[in-house]
């Protein structure tokens, strides 16, 4: 009991706001082609969205497990919250098919000191679609009953627990296949100069060069992390003004004041 009363403890210490989708309803049937249009609230659950900063935004397919779905195409990878709580985008009807309860949203939001919430709509059809999901979503969706979508996670700011690069961000982008690739945050700059010649930081790969034209890529975007080190403000070096001469040049420049 006290074992359980420590895990809770610890994890409320971590809560953040929960995003709670009121659109698209759950089982509902969206139309392929036109915009998807996502709405939400504060479930009231945690602090309260105003602690939040920026999202993005995903339409997934497959089952609840994360290995059972696919992050499909993006609704919107570069939201503020300050900008309101809904978001549409119009998607190909070719990324995929148009089974039953097979689409969800996903949201990835950012508190303001690099804490990060994941929340999952209820799952939703879109008919008219002609496309053919990948083989882990059709694998996915064979487990699929209702219309729940995948629970919510919360995250601690990087750098309070386990540094590096997680989830999709931590595969090499050469290995990755899906529809939308992940590139991993930019390393933030010494305070000191110390290298004394350029040396590379990764080794030499192999280069195909191509012959031929090659066949049109099938992602449809590449999200970077965002960047999570502390900003530090500037200022401008506050010199002295430089005195007026008193010499020669003083009397030459006295000649044009009039």
């Amino acid at each position: 009991m006290l074992n359980k009363l420590i895990l809770l403890a610890t994890l409320s210490s971590f809560a953040l706001a929960d995003v709670q989708f009121t659109s698209p309803a759950a089982g509902a049937t969206l139309q392929a082609g036109k915009p998807i249009k996502a709405e939400w609230k504060d479930s009231g659950d945690g602090t309260p969205l105003t602690d939040l900063k920026t999202y993005t935004l995903f339409l997934c397919a497959g089952g609840n497990e994360a290995e059972s779905f696919s992050q499909i195409a993006p609704i919107n990878a570069n939201g503020l919250f300050s900008a309101g709580n809904t978001a549409s985008a119009t998607v190909a009807t070719t990324i995929g098919g148009p089974d039953k309860n097979a689409w969800f949203l996903k949201m990835q939001s950012v508190g303001a000191k690099g804490e990060q919430v994941i929340n999952y709509s209820d799952r939703f059809t879109i008919a008219g679609m002609t496309g053919v999901f990948p083989a882990n979503v059709i694998t996915g969706l064979e487990t699929v009953s209702g219309t729940d979508g995948p629970s919510s996670t919360a995250q601690k700011a990087p750098g309070a627990g386990a540094g590096g690069a997680e989830g999709e961000y931590a595969i090499p982008y050469s290995a990755q296949t899906g529809l939308i690739k992940y590139a991993p945050m930019k390393t933030p700059p010494g305070t000191k100069i110390t290298a004394q010649k350029a040396t590379p930081r990764y080794p030499t790969s192999k280069v195909s060069i191509a012959k031929t034209f090659l066949p049109t890529p099938k992602q449809t975007t590449t999200m970077t992390a965002s960047q999570t080190a502390e900003s530090i403000l500037s200022k401008a070096f506050q010199a002295p003004a430089a005195s007026m001469p008193t010499d020669d040049m003083q009397k030459f420049l006295a000649r044009w004041r009039d």
